[in-house]
């Protein structure tokens, strides 16, 4: 390895930079070229690049976002965006590359290994914590901080006006910072794809809520539930079965990406950056850097991208019990 490349692709994610920053880093360490590629795998076709030294790192680990920037690329899925996307690669001499997203991201970079014999390795950034072989991805932790002081700050008002807040926050397929920051704010209810509670369920719900005395809700709802065809469905269904309750919406939205990464999600840039250079070194290719049980640990590509994560059951009944 004389030069290695590296790109974030897809959705940004606090901690992303941090990542970077250790490649480049640990690059220079090794007495390697470090290339990184401008917005994602639609730089790597239009030959967005530049050379990443120590100095061209500095000041970003606590930025949220990307330094590199991102982009989802429609021409990257064609064969004739990937063959104009390897000529960047022998342009500029780059022998492996480390790919910084999410499912997506890492689809793309396996075809793109397979079909032009480029190591690829790839570093788990996304904020909805759904990829096989790791307990946390990069951002996830940072996320579930911004949406818990931002539903703390929301009670306050619900407090003040007795009323019913539903909370939608990030989690299309998954309800990992739903059923999180549900139980750490003490929510009245957590709804999640994982998990159908039925509209009756959650009226029965309110219902015994209300004649116990609580005079101000708060319920999560991931942005995949599938209890209303929307939150704002819903909010609306709530209000018609239950009158006496005043409903209000809140959609937590991209904030959840931004801001300066946490703690861990620094540390955990920092460490996955750096084995994916020293894994490229050692010449492994096709693997995904991740972290269970507090040690970095290795799972195929393939692996990452097709294997199925799933929620905490235990953390669901604790839910239940906090809920009584």
């Amino acid at each position: 390895m004389k030069n290695i490349g590296v790109l974030t692709s897809g959705g940004d994610s606090p901690g992303m930079n941090s990542a970077i920053r250790a490649v480049a880093r640990t690059c220079a360490h090794y007495d390697i070229k470090c290339t990184g590629i401008v917005r994602g795998f639609q730089g790597l076709i239009e030959n967005n690049t530049k050379v990443l030294y120590t100095r061209s790192v500095r000041g970003i680990i606590n930025r949220g976002g990307t330094f590199l920037y991102s982009a989802r690329s429609d021409e990257f899925k064609t064969k004739e965006g990937r063959k104009q996307a390897f000529k960047t690669i022998k342009e500029n001499e780059i022998d492996g590359l480390v790919v910084i997203g999410g499912d997506g991201s890492f689809t793309g970079g396996l075809i793109f290994m397979e079909e032009h014999n480029i190591p690829v390795v790839g570093i788990p950034g996304t904020i909805d914590n759904d990829l096989y072989g790791t307990s946390h991805t990069l951002g996830y932790d940072t996320a579930l901080n911004t949406a818990t002081e931002a539903i703390d700050k929301i009670r306050d008002t619900a407090i003040s006006h007795h009323r019913l807040f539903l909370v939608e926050v990030m989690g299309r397929d998954a309800g990992f910072i739903a059923l999180n920051t549900g139980l750490a704010i003490g929510a009245q209810e957590i709804l999640i794809p994982e998990v159908n509670m039925s509209i009756d369920n959650l009226i029965n719900s309110l219902k015994r809520s209300k004649s116990a005395g609580k005079t101000s809700t708060i319920i999560v709802v991931a942005e995949g539930d599938k209890t209303g065809n929307n939150v704002f469905q819903l909010a609306d269904t709530i209000e018609e079965k239950l009158p006496r309750y005043e409903v209000r919406v809140s959609v937590l939205g991209h904030m959840q990406r931004g801001g300066s990464p946490s703690c861990f999600d620094r540390v955990l840039g920092t460490q996955t950056g750096i084995t994916a250079v020293e894994s490229l070194i050692n010449n492994e290719k096709g693997i995904m850097i991740g972290i269970n049980n507090g040690k970095i640990n290795k799972t195929e590509l393939s692996k990452a991208i097709k294997g199925k994560t799933k929620i905490n059951q235990e953390l669901l009944r604790m839910s239940k019990i906090m809920n009584t």
